[in-house]
């Protein structure tokens, strides 16, 4: 099976690696940084000069790459991927973008006949890593199932979640929640800090009662309390999240106060340099506001 993988990032490296070690697949890969094509070539990838050498040479592509405007130039351009694909092709976008970029992007695929699903996903680099990715999937259902065995190669729970966009507005939604979420446990924490609560007590009892959450249990014990900011989910990554989730809301007439509160709390960490740490790090405005750490 020969499968095209376009964007050796943080994500994409450990995703393509993953599949490089099937026996079943051929894999060929593009990337603008040429020590990470590097990188995968020595370890049996076939590199290409462009993506449209990519797209004549394997008629299932995944693109994992950072923004909306980066998935169109991929597609688009002279040396894109619809300059090379052919009808019975199929494009798989698993970067996070707006459902509303992805309705633009099919449009232009199945004008060629190449089907095109969106596919990002949940789980950060750890679950790149470990192939325990959530994979939320948009498309049409006979296209989705054919090119099911790739995606569990890459994730343990795989949901089609519905027709093209789908699997984007999935992510947006899911995202939203992680940063309101990370935003009300920073908040909380410090608060607990600040009125002489020991961290550990309050993770423990947070954990059995109505407050507990994703966040407070994935980012409070590995990251806050062990003062290990080092990106599993970087900062500017949540920001970019919210404000797909923001740019949702704008086209569908859904308010966001909550959503807009979480995306400002991201918006100071950035300015103050917290963009390449973990979302946890918001933590940090707090603390310095308020003179305590929450640290074991």
């Amino acid at each position: 099976m020969k499968v095209g993988f376009i964007g050796i990032g943080a994500m994409g490296k450990p995703m393509a690696q993953n599949l490089l070690k099937s026996a079943k697949v051929q894999l060929y890969i593009y990337d603008v940084n040429a020590a990470a094509v590097a990188e995968l070539a020595a370890q049996g990838a076939i590199p290409c000069r462009s993506p449209r050498e990519l797209a004549e040479a394997a008629a299932v592509i995944i693109m994992m790459l950072p923004n909306a405007a980066i998935v169109e130039t991929t597609l688009t351009g002279e040396q894109g991927l619809l300059a090379g694909g052919t009808a019975g092709h199929t494009i798989i976008d698993m970067s996070s973008v707006a459902a509303a970029s992805t309705h633009r992007m099919a449009a232009l695929a199945q004008a060629k006949g190449i089907e095109y699903i969106d596919a990002p996903v949940s789980g950060g680099v750890a679950g790149a890593v470990a192939g325990t990715l959530t994979i939320m999937v948009g498309g049409e259902a006979a296209a989705v199932q054919a090119i099911e065995p790739i995606l569990q190669m890459l994730g343990q729970k795989i949901y089609h979640v519905g027709a093209t966009g789908a699997g984007d507005s999935m992510k947006v939604v899911n995202n939203l929640l992680l940063g309101i979420n990370m935003a009300a446990v920073a908040e909380a924490l410090v608060l607990g800090a600040k009125s002489g609560l020991k961290p550990r007590v309050m993770l423990d009892i947070i954990k059995e009662s109505s407050g507990r959450s994703y966040a407070l249990e994935a980012k409070t014990e590995k990251f806050i309390l062990k003062n290990n900011f080092a990106a599993g989910f970087a900062i500017d990554l949540e920001y970019k999240d919210l404000d797909l989730a923001m740019e949702t809301a704008k086209n569908l007439d859904v308010p966001l106060p909550v959503g807009a509160s979480a995306q400002q709390v991201f918006a100071m960490a950035k300015a103050k340099g917290l963009g390449r740490e973990d979302i946890s790090a918001v933590i940090k405005i707090w603390e310095e506001l308020t003179g305590v750490q929450v640290r074991e």
